[in-house]
């Protein structure tokens, strides 16, 4: 097809977007007082989804069952991106701390990551575990070029690295380099590769990862071009089901691409968009953190889902 249709708040560029444009036909707007919204993940057992507040330096959690919005924690240590492992702890990216951290079942945090060769990281954003217990993360310098995200200061490692911490020894250790600015990260459906988002460079590379858990194969997957205000900014990154991929894209909404990189549909929200997750009862409904807000609809299309293995990483209590 050429051109564009719109239904409602959905925008079908290409005819495989069209079954993607069946489910709520608007946004359902669940809170709207942050500053600006990130992070967001849903957490089944408790039926919430945590997300942060990054300049009012607070986790929020939103609760299913009664719609009511409360304080998870604050301070928070200016938290971005968050995660769960297959235990279903809260994995946060920690920015103003400079650090990954775990929240154990009893409430206590377990520190994961907060150097590399003995220097502090810059300010993690964004984290992926895979089934074996490995954790990924990107370590961008948002957090300390200004005091308005975390704590300006001056880096220590010189550089923008994608990072991964050891299912066993709890070993941080580079695994991909040459960033401008690292961000979103996700795991293919397969396990089989890493999609990173380097959102200063405008575009989402993937890697290989081999059975070492060492990343090969390293090529773009998809750039953002041009949008109505400028160059398009990626930020978080989801794959669904079937293999589509769903990315934050900073003042034009959400873009659903093809498994072939084509953009084939956009989802239209109100405000510049951050970050997505999926969750409720069937991994159904996509939860979108939006400038000051968190939105919510029920789609036709359904998040992965993936099965634990027995290892975990090691941490350092506090």
């Amino acid at each position: 097809m050429s051109g564009s249709i719109y239904f409602g708040l959905y925008e079908v560029l290409d005819d495989r977007f069209r079954r993607c444009a069946n489910g709520d036909t608007r946004l359902e707007k669940l809170y709207g007082d942050c500053r600006w919204a990130e992070g967001p993940v849903y957490l089944p057992a408790w039926r919430q989804v945590i997300w942060s507040d990054i300049p009012n330096d607070r986790l929020l959690r939103w609760d299913e069952a009664t719609g009511t919005v409360g304080v998870f924690r604050s301070p928070a240590g200016h938290p971005n991106g968050n995660t769960i492992d297959r235990e279903g702890r809260l994995i946060s990216c920690e920015q103003g701390h400079r650090r990954v951290t775990r929240t154990e079942h009893d409430g206590r945090i377990t520190v994961l990551a907060d150097r590399h060769q003995g220097k502090r990281l810059n300010s993690p954003n964004d984290a992926v575990v895979h089934s074996d217990g490995t954790i990924w993360f990107s370590d961008p310098d948002f957090g300390i070029t200004t005091d308005y995200e975390g704590h300006r200061a001056e880096p220590e490692i010189g550089a923008r690295n994608v990072y991964r911490i050891d299912p066993y020894s709890g070993e941080v250790r580079l695994a991909a380099e040459d960033f401008e600015g690292p961000n979103g990260l996700v795991l293919s459906l397969d396990e089989r590769q890493l999609y990173v988002n380097d959102s200063r460079a405008g575009h989402i590379r993937v890697f290989d990862i081999q059975e070492d858990g060492t990343l090969s194969g390293d090529r773009i997957f998809v750039k953002g071009g041009d949008g109505p205000s400028g160059p398009i900014r990626f930020d978080n990154i989801r794959f669904d089901l079937d293999g589509r991929l769903w990315v934050a894209a900073f003042g034009d909404g959400v873009h659903c691409y093809a498994p072939d990189g084509t953009l084939i549909g956009r989802i239209l929200v109100p405000e510049p968009v951050s970050n997505l997750t999926f969750g409720g009862p069937k991994n159904n409904r996509l939860f979108i953190t939006a400038t000051t807000s968190l939105y919510s609809l029920v789609t036709t299309m359904t998040g992965p889902h993936r099965v634990a293995r027995p290892a975990t990483p090691t941490g350092k209590a506090q």
